[in-house]
């Protein structure tokens, strides 16, 4: 077999199939009426594509306007060359990513019969983006840090930013069916999504901010409060469908 068909197997496997298992994981939650997998894997692929390819774009325009207006931002915040790169990992893709991945949750609104569900529909959108996100990093660390370093990526990644997207999408898609439900307004879910998805960044990002003051250990530092980020955040979510599920049997 052609080793150019073998690495893209290997690649789209390690980022795929993760987030598919931690689909069934969120969907099974529910005791009952569970979601049909068809209406979920299609909200899944709408969170791998549409999804993805919209936010690359607005976030490319919008460094575009940081870049053109960095000297502003400098005399507001102080000179530092890596402020940019912490303002697009910490305010623009949370912001960003929430909304691209809010309209995967819009679209599925029609599926949403209970409040729970949203929770279940938010975990496919953001789980189907990070697949493509996951896809994307860990082939740039294959092709060019080698196998063991591909290795280590896919496992932080899988047990972080896939479980920290899920997160995050879900707690939209819980805006999102009460909207539906009640009438009243998603947008703080929204934010408080931006909110966890820009500190999950700030922790990812602590390593390379804080390496003069911690040395080695800011990376380790920064890892575990990603670390617990996602998994306290899922661990929340998966709580709170069961918690809605036993209310709407009383």
């Amino acid at each position: 077999m052609d080793q150019r068909i073998i690495d893209a197997t290997i690649l789209l496997l390690a980022a795929f199939v993760p987030s598919l298992i931690y689909l069934v994981w969120i969907r099974n939650t529910e005791r009952y009426g569970r979601e049909p997998y068809g209406r979920l894997i299609r909200i899944f692929v709408y969170g791998a594509t549409v999804s993805v390819m919209v936010a690359v774009v607005l976030e490319m325009l919008l460094m575009v306007l940081l870049d053109m207006n960095i000297e502003r931002v400098y005399q507001i915040l102080g000179e530092d060359p890596g402020l940019s790169s912490l303002i697009l990992a910490c305010v623009i893709a949370p912001f960003v990513e929430e909304m691209t991945k809010a309209s995967g949750v819009i679209r599925a609104r029609n599926f949403l019969s209970d409040i729970e569900d949203g929770i279940v529909y938010g975990a496919a959108v953001g789980l189907g983006f990070a697949a493509t996100e996951n896809l994307l990093y860990e082939s740039n660390s294959y092709f060019s840090d080698g196998a063991t370093a591909f290795v280590a990526t896919a496992i932080v990644r899988s047990l972080s930013s896939a479980l920290l997207h899920a997160t995050t999408t879900s707690i939209v898609g819980l805006g999102v069916s009460r909207r539906m439900r009640f009438g009243t307004s998603w947008l703080p879910y929204y934010l408080g999504a931006v909110a966890i998805h820009g500190l999950f960044n700030y922790a990812a990002s602590f390593g390379t901010l804080y390496e003069k003051n911690f040395g080695a250990s800011a990376s380790l530092i920064g890892l575990f409060a990603a670390f617990v980020i996602a998994l306290g955040g899922i661990s929340m979510v998966r709580a709170k469908i069961r918690s809605l599920e036993r209310g709407s049997m009383r």
